[in-house]
């Protein structure tokens, strides 16, 4: 499998034989978290897909994923993802199918389920209710600050 980092907010996912590789068009781009992220959606939207392609006895073999995403504010987030399936050979009358199954991918549910995360220091006790920051609903990631400290 090769993905390559076709922007600093996309990447391409490539069936290839052999170990996974990584690689950028521009020499200046980083693998960013933002990239993996995406790399993640791609490589379990891939995998669910090659899965339903086998049993349903459609070529696999020349689908390559695209995905992009575009930034939000307040926080500062992905606010919008998308997917595109490069498949030439796919047959038209199974595109539908296709889109139905690529949404069973765990990692696809995942981001479209905002799941609460949590985040402690070794060694101290967790609170039972998670923290928020001031104008965001309990739901949305916080951050809590301890005003007696500073610096990073």
């Amino acid at each position: 499998m090769k993905i390559t980092l076709t922007s600093d907010e996309s990447i391409l996912l490539e069936p290839l034989s052999g170990p996974l590789t990584i690689e950028a068009e521009n020499a200046d781009t980083q693998y960013s978290p933002f990239h993996m992220l995406a790399s993640a959606l791609a490589s379990c939207t891939f995998s669910v897909l090659h899965s339903w392609a086998s049993n349903a006895g459609v070529g696999w073999e020349d689908l390559s994923i695209a995905v992009k995403w575009a930034f939000a504010e307040k926080p500062h987030r992905v606010g919008a993802m998308d997917v595109e399936l490069k498949w030439p050979s796919l047959p038209t009358d199974r595109t539908n199918v296709a889109l139905r199954a690529s949404q069973l991918c765990a990692v696809h549910a995942t981001l479209s389920q905002s799941p609460e995360i949590r985040i402690t220091r070794e060694g101290t006790p967790t609170s039972s209710a998670p923290a928020t920051a001031p104008g965001m609903p309990a739901s949305a990631p916080a951050q809590q600050i301890d005003e007696s400290t500073s610096g990073p």
